[in-house]
């Protein structure tokens, strides 16, 4: 079992596709990576030596910002935006889309579960 920056990789996938699986690891960064090391992508992590682990691992902490380390820096970038009342600060601690999408319609997924207002009854004579 490879275990690089606190992730298990999963053994029978190829290298690319398990590098993905550490937060702040993408397709191009892993094929970077892989290059870096002399490694072919399209060996399955299975196949990997404790060699080639090893050099792996390293590349990963010296070149990259991964795993908790990278979730706190966002963290602590989106409390920035907050505390300076930036418009993008604004819209994270209202709980809505940042980057200028509808709300009206759709936002379902940043606004959560729709909260159903019931109408006004009118009054009778």
């Amino acid at each position: 079992m490879a275990r690089i920056a606190g992730v298990d990789l999963p053994r029978n996938k190829r290298g690319v596709i398990s590098l993905t699986y550490i937060y702040g690891i993408g397709n191009s960064a892993a094929v970077r990576i892989l290059e870096k090391a002399g490694i072919d992508e399209n060996v399955k992590v299975d196949d990997w030596t404790d060699d080639n682990i090893r050099e792996i691992s390293g590349i990963i902490t010296n070149d990259f910002t991964v795993e908790g380390e990278l979730r706190s820096e966002i963290q602590l970038n989106i409390k920035r935006l907050m505390d300076i009342g930036c418009y993008r600060g604004v819209r994270h601690r209202k709980g809505l889309p940042l980057r200028g999408q509808r709300t009206q319609t759709n936002a379902r997924t940043r606004k959560g579960k729709r909260k159903t207002v019931a109408n006004k009854k009118k009054a009778t004579k």
